[in-house]
């Protein structure tokens, strides 16, 4: 119904030391995982020691930063570029001034600045950004756009959302539940929605860290065997999840979007089926239809916590890429 069989397809087919003050650069972090140069377009490519390296690497730059007051130019003399396509509150705000905290300088390239393959082709423009950056996040419609860039790059690329995936929001979602549940094996979040890039990416990504993953969604064409019930998909979960039912670019399905997803509205009464001590995420921006006031301004919804942590993890994640910082903090509890 929402071209979700052929995404579904296309997702599973697919020291020198410093020292400066308060900061060290230097050996590959001790859990042996060198991230150094890496592109990030999807968390398929990405082990669970990976994955977890990027999460702890957030959580300490957290902890220095916000916590502690440390200064920590790890980016200093870097730039990075930032097409697009489409607008975000969170993605830009997040990596602006994550970056700049590093002491690094982000540019944005709006569509009025850069056109992907039509003022300039694809090719040309990595081309000549690989000569101006150090590092690309590309907010794109098409994913392939991004493996596009990433071919003709010569510096990583990442992905700040396409129409099959959104890696960051994945990585903000699990900083989130790490801090809250101490640990993220043995979680069970259910997804209840629309059959997205997000969902996507929790599908590359929850297995590998332990985490049960239940999918709610009206019925659509495939062979994929999902839940249509939202009550069943919530039952003893932990995690009750949700997106936006129209996505930019769909605004011509929203009449008969509103009308497939009736009844997926996220309340108490779906969370009282959940686990004592369920909690909410959706990577905002929300629609009252997606989910209550009740429920998305109660103790039990982590979504600002959640937008935060967006920073967090996209400096955790650039730090992964262009450096070999090794956290000072203890290894994170998975």
């Amino acid at each position: 119904m929402f071209a979700f069989k052929n995404r579904i397809y296309y997702s599973l087919k697919f020291s020198k030391c410093c020292q400066t003050r308060n900061f060290r650069v230097g050996k590959p972090a001790l859990d042996g995982v060198n991230l150094k140069g890496r592109s990030f377009l999807t968390l398929k490519d990405f082990n669970a020691e990976e994955i977890k390296h990027i999460l702890w690497v957030s959580a300490d730059l957290k902890h220095r930063i916000k916590h502690r007051g440390e200064y920590v130019p790890l980016l200093q003399g870097k730039s990075i570029a930032m097409i697009f396509e489409k607008r975000s509150t969170r993605t830009r705000m997040s990596t602006e001034t994550g970056f700049s905290l590093l002491g690094g300088h982000p540019c944005f390239l709006t569509p009025q600045d850069i056109h992907l393959g039509v003022n300039e082709s694809t090719t040309d423009t990595a081309r000549v950004l690989s000569g101006l950056a150090d590092i690309v996040l590309a907010r794109v419609y098409s994913h392939s756009s991004l493996e596009h860039l990433d071919k003709d790059a010569s510096i990583p690329i990442i992905n700040g959302l396409s129409d099959l995936y959104h890696p960051i929001q994945i990585l903000a979602d699990l900083l989130t539940l790490q801090e809250h549940y101490g640990s993220l094996k043995g979680l069970t979040l259910a997804w209840i929605g629309d059959g997205n890039n997000v969902l996507h990416s929790f599908m590359m990504s929850l297995a590998k860290l332990g985490v049960n993953l239940k999918v709610a969604t009206p019925k659509f064409g495939t062979k994929l065997q999902f839940l249509t019930d939202p009550v069943e998909a919530a039952r003893d979960s932990s995690v009750l999840v949700t997106d936006t039912w129209v996505s930019m670019g769909q605004e011509e399905e929203k009449k008969k979007r509103l009308k497939d997803f009736h009844g997926y509205q996220i309340t108490m009464q779906t969370g009282s089926v959940a686990a004592p001590d369920w909690t909410f995420l959706h990577c905002l921006p929300r629609k009252a239809e997606e989910v209550d006031d009740e429920v998305f301004y109660s103790r039990h919804s982590l979504v600002f916590s959640e937008a935060e942590n967006r920073k967090w993890s996209i400096m955790g994640l650039v730090v992964c890429i262009l450096t070999d910082y090794t956290p000072q903090i203890p290894k994170l509890k998975f």
